[in-house]
């Protein structure tokens, strides 16, 4: 069967329409852990390492007088001039969205519409203490539907590639950040590393990811520190560990080049390819004896590597249609959140899964 051709705006689109998704989600997930962690050790302190891992810092100050819970929270929820912001990435993901009119189903459409007037009707009594759970458990909640919608909806050709792609991408850059951002509390921190509360908080942490009863499956043990982190990092069955979002990456991207004969990401391939090999062949020991937070720095690295190359790469083409007589036209300007954030800004001071997945 020819392959269907797919605009490279559409492409665009759909790649950052999960981006921005999952990018709220996690971001979901991070603000939830942190609120935990703040009652439990330092209080309003305990948000600052929060604006360093996004890099936000400045952009906060620029803002807000202190880094205290409310001024965090209301920054990274509800502040639609702060563009790392849950509803600033629901929002771009509701314009991808719209540009995907032709593509996709009514169901995504109209879930992503809803999910996006729900949050942009939040206000000051969403953030309250009491509320936090619940606000962020409704978060995950309408990021989990869309993706749920989206998996039974969306046609299988180039497009459901891309979407899954960038879905990959973004949760091991993402994770990445959610394990980083434990080692920045902690770091200068009272606590000993294995004391009751310092295990309470991993616990915790592998909560906010999910990944609580699977890592006790696994594991079959108690929680402790470097298992987290290994489970987190290098676990390859796990859908939101590091290892596993990068080997589906890779796989996907090998589906991009071959089945559907894209020319292109050749270095994002190379630069995935890597990554894979690297996760497969280390140690959690290793990794925290040559520094966590390096480690982490460098794959949040890679990843911005690949996603450069997958975006001058594919997206600079009006139709991508695989094969020899493939027509390729210049792209039609892309909207603005179409794009993603800018790569300056992501950037910080920072086995194979079952291949049925990716047919």
């Amino acid at each position: 069967m020819a392959n269907i051709p797919l605009l490279a705006r559409y492409a665009e689109a759909v790649f950052w329409l999960a981006r921005y998704v999952e990018r709220a989600e996690n971001l979901a997930r991070i603000l939830d852990v942190n609120s935990t962690f703040s009652r439990d050790l330092r209080g309003a302190r305990d948000w600052l390492p929060v604006l360093q891992i996004n890099s936000d810092q400045a952009r906060f100050e620029a803002q807000y007088p202190a880094p205290t819970a409310e001024a965090v929270l209301t920054f990274y929820v509800t502040d639609r001039d702060n563009p790392t912001s849950i509803i600033s990435a629901i929002a771009a993901a509701r314009e991808n969205a719209r540009t995907l009119r032709p593509v996709i189903s009514t169901e995504m459409w109209a879930q992503m519409n809803i999910f996006y007037k729900w949050l942009s009707a939040l206000d000051g009594t969403a953030l309250a203490p009491s509320s936090l759970a619940r606000l962020f458990a409704r978060i995950k909640e309408g990021c989990q539907t869309h993706i749920g919608i989206t998996d039974g909806t969306l046609h299988r050709d180039q497009g459901s590639y891309f979407y899954r792609l960038g879905r990959h991408i973004e949760r091991a850059d993402q994770t990445t950040r959610l394990l980083d951002i434990k080692y920045h509390l902690l770091l200068p921190g009272p606590a000993v590393p294995g004391s009751k509360i310092d295990l309470v908080q991993w616990d915790a942490l592998l909560r906010s990811a999910a990944g609580h009863y699977a890592y006790m499956r696994v594991m079959s043990g108690a929680v402790t520190p470097s298992g987290v982190a290994g489970f987190l990092l290098l676990q390859p069955h796990f859908p939101r560990s590091v290892s596993f979002c990068v080997s589906k990456a890779a796989r996907l991207l090998e589906v991009i080049r071959s089945r559907h004969e894209l020319p292109g990401g050749a270095v994002a391939a190379h630069e995935l390819g890597c990554l894979r090999a690297g996760l497969g062949s280390i140690t959690i020991e290793q990794v925290i004896s040559e520094g966590l937070h390096e480690y982490l720095d460098q794959i949040q690295r890679n990843l911005i590597a690949v996603t450069s190359n997958i975006s001058s790469d594919f997206f600079r083409w009006g139709i991508m249609m695989g094969g020899p007589q493939s027509q390729l036209l210049p792209a039609p300007l892309s909207l603005t959140t179409g794009a993603g954030f800018p790569v300056s800004s992501q950037s910080q001071s920072q086995s194979q899964g079952d291949p049925t997945d990716v047919a």
